[in-house]
């Protein structure tokens, strides 16, 4: 996923942008694509998940009204599509995947010190340098969403094929546990992504936007990606 960034100027071209020399290309269409299906089909299930866990199965939510469906089928309809996606771009970008794999578990000396700062860099953008694809919190980040996304959809997969029990008790109680805690999870990376903080200002356009980043947003978030990139 993370290594499907092309060159600059033919991802420009293909998603109708100008290339442009202040910005450096992060990823490219098919990253943006991919991360696009997955966050849609993850916010249907998780909006319809936390719908019915609120008791509200009997009153249909705004979007299944729409769409003429009860929650409950809405809900395991996203989540089957989620892993379809999830699987199939996993599979059909073997080479991607395994880079955002190495990139998330890598450790380097100076992560701890970003981390120790980060606080206070993500109001002033004065980040502890780093090197790496993605900075330490992106890695603890990844790891996280990942490892829940996959028990989520694991545990809903098995309540599906499974009718009642104990074995159905015990899967109910994973996938809720692992919903309550995936949300706070997607709602921090949602927040930072977004460039809600004033030092992740212009990180937007990491993933939408073209998906190039200014150079001074490179610089000031992913300084030896951005080094390796100038070079």
């Amino acid at each position: 996923m993370e290594a499907a960034a092309t060159a600059r100027g033919a991802a420009a071209t293909a998603a109708g942008t100008r290339p442009s020399p202040d910005r450096l290309e992060r990823y490219g269409r098919a990253a943006r694509w991919y991360h696009a299906g997955v966050y849609a089909l993850t916010l249907v299930a998780l909006g319809t998940g936390w719908w019915l866990l609120l008791g509200r199965e009997g009153d249909a939510s705004p979007l299944a009204r729409a769409l003429g469906v009860a929650d409950a089928a809405l809900h395991v309809d996203a989540g089957w599509l989620l892993v379809a996606v999830a699987g199939a771009g996993a599979l059909a970008g073997r080479r991607a995947t395994r880079t955002f794999v190495a990139e998330s578990l890598r450790r380097d000396p100076g992560d701890a010190r970003w981390v120790a700062t980060w606080p206070r860099a993500a109001l002033t953008g004065r980040f502890a340098p780093h090197r790496g694809h993605f900075d330490p919190g992106q890695r603890v980040a990844n790891v996280v969403i990942a490892v829940l996304l996959a028990v989520v959809a694991a545990s809903g997969a098995g309540l599906a094929a499974v009718h009642g029990g104990p074995a159905f008790v015990w899967l109910g109680r994973v996938h809720r546990w692992s919903t309550y805690l995936l949300t706070p999870v997607l709602a921090g990376h949602v927040i930072v992504a977004s460039g809600a903080l004033p030092g992740y200002r212009g990180v937007w356009r990491a993933m939408h936007a073209g998906g190039g980043v200014d150079r001074t947003v490179a610089r000031r978030l992913w300084p030896e990606w951005a080094a390796r990139r100038d070079a």
